[in-house]
């Protein structure tokens, strides 16, 4: 069995995340968090790799005026809390565990925690099979009333309701996904390495590494239920390896990262048929670089002017300027996360800072956005955490 324990946080701080598919929620971030978002005070908590150092889910106070990170140490105990999600309710927390063995089966898990907002101190609810080995991502619904999971290791997606106290059931629709592509090391079969919902809560899309293919499948938030649509996926360049995905705030592009590849493949987006027409792939590597990296994340600024990718190897976050009609990429900076293997990175709900999570130099740096140019400068401040791999942000109370 996987073991958490909730642990006191040192201090007073704020909790809430939404870390659901894309650019779209992050633009909308103040009408959801009301006059909070304004002040700029906020939690960061940072799920974390626990071989080595970490212990699991970690908290800091952020406060945007100084631009000043506070560590407030561990938040709650937990087994390689890889990727996490907030409800909308903004009471709890879920926590994929990245593990292939849970309570003696082949299966990961996912977990659940309650939100104390005056401490920041995580509760642990409950723990539920994730359905497959190796889950690497959780989301949630627009509603709050399913928790979505992809399973890496064994491909598959899952969903799971979110009951009334924030615990989670078992899961309701599982899809195990079939075949392979051109890679005979790293695509011998399916590998699910993300799932979120539509803007308008319609369709789900899951990105599968070993399938060179971004699913769709229409979502019923009435019940939670999976089913394949027509037609049920747009591919990408074989062996490019499809990783996250984001939507632009207007709902109109999705733009995928591909972690083999290191590209970024853009589509524009049918809201109405849950139909990607792909219009552009461009390099996520600036044209002088030719040594090994891999692409992990993407996010589209709040504005929706900007695109930010994160490359490992070349160690960089890559900064695109998004033409607003068309939603054509153009590289205009990469810049070093001055660590090595940013995994994730993550926008402040204002839009004026990105926090990078090097999860092999154990540190998480600070960057600021420029408003108008979309460029990234380091703030000088760097947070020192065990193997750090998602970033969520909460504004305050």
């Amino acid at each position: 069995m996987l073991i958490h324990r909730g642990s006191e946080i040192l201090g007073s701080g704020w909790f809430l995340s939404v870390r659901l598919a894309g650019a779209l929620l992050l633009a909308a971030t103040t009408q959801v968090f009301g006059n909070s978002a304004v002040k700029g005070r906020y939690l960061v908590f940072i799920g974390t790799y626990t071989q080595q150092n970490s212990r699991g889910i970690y908290a800091y106070r952020f406060d945007e005026a100084t631009g000043k990170a506070t560590p407030l140490g561990l938040a709650a105990e937990s087994v390689n809390p890889s990727f996490l999600a907030v409800a909308p309710n903004e009471r709890f927390l879920y926590a994929v565990n990245e593990t292939d063995n849970y309570e003696g089966r082949k299966t990961g898990a996912v977990s659940a925690f309650s939100i104390n907002r005056s401490t920041g101190q995580l509760t642990f609810l409950n723990q539920v099979a994730s359905g497959g080995t190796a889950p690497c991502y959780v989301s949630l619904d627009h509603t709050g009333k399913y928790a979505l999971v992809a399973n890496y290791g064994s491909g598959s997606v899952a969903v799971f309701p979110v009951l009334a106290d924030g615990r989670l059931g078992k899961s309701i629709a599982l899809d195990q996904h079939a075949g392979h592509s051109v890679n005979p090391k790293r695509q011998e079969g399916p590998h699910a390495h993300s799932i979120s919902v539509s803007p308008d809560n319609r369709f789900a899309l899951a990105a599968d590494l070993g399938l060179d293919e971004l699913l769709v499948y229409r979502f019923d938030p009435a019940n939670g239920s999976l089913q394949a649509n027509d037609p049920p996926f747009a591919r990408v360049a074989p062996g490019a390896g499809p990783r996250h995905f984001a939507f632009s705030p207007s709902g109109k592009f999705v733009y995928v990262i591909s972690e083999m590849g290191s590209t970024i493949t853009a589509f524009t987006y049918d809201a109405s048929r849950g139909v990607l027409r792909e219009f552009q792939a461009i390099s996520t590597l600036p044209k002088s670089y030719h040594g090994e990296s891999t692409g992990a994340e993407i996010e589209v600024h709040p504005s929706g002017k900007f695109l930010y990718a994160s490359n490992r190897g070349h160690d960089s976050i890559a900064v695109f300027r998004v033409k607003a009609r068309s939603g054509k990429l153009t590289p205009i900076q990469y810049v070093s996360t001055q660590g090595k293997t940013p995994r994730n990175f993550a926008i402040d709900p204002t839009g004026a800072y990105l926090f990078a999570a090097n999860q092999d130099s154990d540190t998480v740096v600070l960057f600021r956005i420029n408003q108008t140019t979309g460029r990234l400068t380091p703030t000088g401040q760097a947070l020192k955490i065990s193997s750090p791999v998602c970033v969520v942000f909460v504004p305050a109370e």
